[in-house]
């Protein structure tokens, strides 16, 4: 079992930046690979980065590319997301994700991962 616990979200103006952290139990996680999702007010769920566990280059979403960036400290248990440049279309529940499989999996579905966080609250104003 894993548990991930978000933080870092809140009210930022638009341009500004924001690090999401992403804290998990348990002494697997450098074997999972972990994403972050996003759910803005009545949209789906979608993917906006992922990284696997053994390295390699990170997915990002085509709408956040350039701008966001996924980190991982495995020492930590930690995974991170960096936004900056921010836009109001930002604006979303944001949720990190773990996901048991092959080393350098990168899943960029929901699908795709085991474990979720309960989310934390990213609010871009104009």
């Amino acid at each position: 079992q894993v548990q991930l616990v978000e933080s870092g979200g809140g009210l930022v103006q638009a341009g500004g930046s924001l690090r999401l952290s992403c804290a998990t139990s348990g002494r697997t996680f450098s074997t999972y690979a972990m994403g972050w999702f996003r759910q803005g007010p009545g949209k789906e769920r979608e993917f906006v980065a992922a990284i696997s566990w053994a390295g390699g280059t990170p997915l990002y979403a085509d709408s956040v590319k350039g701008r966001f960036t996924i980190s991982r400290d495995n020492a930590k248990n930690t995974v991170y997301l960096q936004m900056s440049s921010l836009k109001r279309e930002d604006t979303a529940v944001y949720y990190c994700a773990a996901g048991a499989g092959q080393p350098r999996r990168v899943p960029t579905t929901t699908g795709g991962y085991d474990y979720w966080g309960q989310g934390t609250q990213v609010t871009v104003s104009s």
